[in-house]
């Protein structure tokens, strides 16, 4: 059974086996967590990046699939990125928002990772309600099967905290 842990930290900062990036399709860094990730891991991620970009991805990584690369410089071993989708209120995308909590931790196992720290993916830039985002993320963690021992979401601040915690049953 997998372990499902909430702490407010710095998610360049956890040691875990492998970190899940909120990544945008073009693999290439931006802004939020992707941005601070690609700082903190430095060039390695960029260049592995780079390079599926140039084999397996060249129109970029659709949303809701995960792959994986080195961590570069974080303390962590590998960096599972994964597309979250925008929020829109006409269209409803929470399938494609669980599938980065679902395809996350099959990634994770192919690369045998133990200890995987999640962000609140979509919740930035791409606007998802935390609430909804929480409830999708921890319920979509508590159903999928995988050899991950620990899930632990890495919120920014206390109320995403105090959300994501919430919504853990």
């Amino acid at each position: 059974m997998t372990e499902i842990t909430f702490v407010t930290a710095d998610i360049t900062e956890v040691d875990v086996d492998a970190v899940v990036n909120a990544a945008n399709s073009t693999l290439l860094g931006g802004g939020g967590v992707d941005g601070a990730i690609h700082r903190k891991g430095g060039p390695e991620i960029l260049a592995a990046c780079k390079e599926l970009r140039a084999t397996d991805y060249p129109d970029g990584l659709p949303a809701g699939q995960a792959v994986a690369t080195t961590a570069g410089r974080l303390p962590a071993r590998w960096v599972i990125h994964t597309v979250g989708p925008t929020w829109a209120k006409t269209i409803d995308k929470s399938d494609v928002l669980a599938s980065c909590y679902r395809e996350s931790p099959r990634v994770a196992d192919e690369l045998g990772a133990r200890t995987v720290a999640f962000p609140a993916i979509s919740t930035g830039v791409y606007r998802w309600p935390m609430d909804d985002a929480a409830r999708i993320a921890v319920g979509t963690v508590e159903a999928t099967w995988t050899r991950v021992q620990e899930v632990r979401f890495v919120l920014f601040n206390q109320d995403a905290y105090q959300t994501f915690r919430a919504a853990h049953s």
